[in-house]
């Protein structure tokens, strides 16, 4: 068993040569959001959930970006309603939100 239930990474990279970067969309922002809500939900800590800060995913073209692991599920998001049913349903309660979910495809 993995020490987190989920791992959750967010792409907060920002490209300065002006293609697109999950830091241009307000990633920071939004982890810390997540981290907010995930703590006042009481879901983190060890065999639990996890938020953390990435470096560049390489998806960013798809963004902003994240991905929960184990599974490896990728997300795009526009705002915190969008993280608020990842949240809600992923985390709580281990159900993919397919409206959200970026598929595994190459570039």
């Amino acid at each position: 068993m993995s020490y987190y239930r989920y791992h959750l990474f967010f792409c907060t990279n920002l490209r300065e040569d002006g293609r697109p970067s999950c830091g241009r969309f307000g990633a920071g922002d939004m982890r810390d959001y997540v981290k907010k809500r995930v703590k006042a939900l009481g879901l983190n800590g060890p065999g639990k959930v996890r938020v953390n800060t990435a470096g560049c995913l390489d998806r960013c073209e798809k963004g902003p970006v994240l991905v929960v692991y184990p599974e490896g599920t990728w997300y795009t998001y526009v705002d915190t309603a969008d993280l608020d049913e990842i949240i809600e349903e992923h985390l709580r309660h281990g159900r993919v939100v397919e409206r959200l979910r970026i598929g595994s495809e190459s570039r």
